[in-house]
């Protein structure tokens, strides 16, 4: 289990992870809520479907039809407790600092972006008509992989069980991060639908999280001058 250890205190107010949080859950608790039959209804009108977007001519008609939206409301649809309390851990060990640095709105947009386009590699990847994808996993992806180009540096507590006993140790985030990222990437060779997870989608946001956070470190940087009254 990794949890994060802050540099230092911040005078700002962070909210869109915690929003983000509380919609990920009520969303949640509202879907596993309805009947078995509603509840499949929901995922089959609001998931990625997982085929059908392989020309520009049908990519064209799910966008005046509005199913290209599905790649951002599958965002906040899991298929269980223990899927919907990963990303949850993940988001606010990784999101809270990289809010921190970037901002609310600048953090939604990874977050969703990221989600999107995780889902869409998924979606390509896989291309099967029968499978739909659910869950948070690549946006989550995507704030992992800013945080990683905001604090390469940074370290991250482990708790490690040793015997009957657990050992809190430091090690670099970047380690724990490139091992997590290998393992991606072994189950993806493995294939896109090892162990039901689209595990390309976990890549593709990753990418994306660097990405856009390097593209936008101008104005993080001005951002992080005018916190420290610069």
């Amino acid at each position: 289990m990794f949890v994060s250890i802050p540099s230092r205190k911040t005078r700002t107010l962070r909210w869109a992870t915690p929003l983000l949080f509380v919609l990920l859950w009520v969303v949640f608790l509202w879907v596993i809520a309805r009947p078995d039959a509603t509840y499949r209804a929901l995922v089959l009108d609001w998931g990625a479907l997982s085929g059908g977007l392989t020309s520009p001519d049908l990519w064209s008609d799910a966008v005046r039809d509005g199913r290209a939206l599905r790649l951002v409301t599958a965002l906040f649809l899991h298929a269980d407790w223990a899927h919907l309390l990963g990303n949850l851990v993940f988001l606010l060990i990784f999101g809270l600092p990289a809010e921190r640095a970037m901002g609310p709105w600048r953090f939604l947009a990874l977050f969703v972006l990221g989600g999107a386009l995780s889902n869409l590699a998924a979606v390509l990847a896989i291309n099967a008509p029968d499978r739909v994808i659910i869950g948070a996993s690549g946006a989550v992806s995507a704030v992992i992989g800013a945080y990683l180009a905001l604090f390469p540096r940074a370290k991250l507590g482990v708790v490690l069980p040793l015997g009957l006993f657990l050992e809190f140790v430091r090690a670099p985030a970047s380690l724990l991060i490139g091992i997590w990222v290998l393992l991606q990437i072994v189950f993806a060779y493995i294939g896109p639908g090892y162990g039901a997870v689209a595990w390309v989608a976990h890549l593709g946001g990753f990418a994306f999280g660097g990405v856009f956070a390097l593209a936008v470190r101008g104005g993080i940087a001005r951002r992080m001058r005018r916190q420290q009254g610069y």
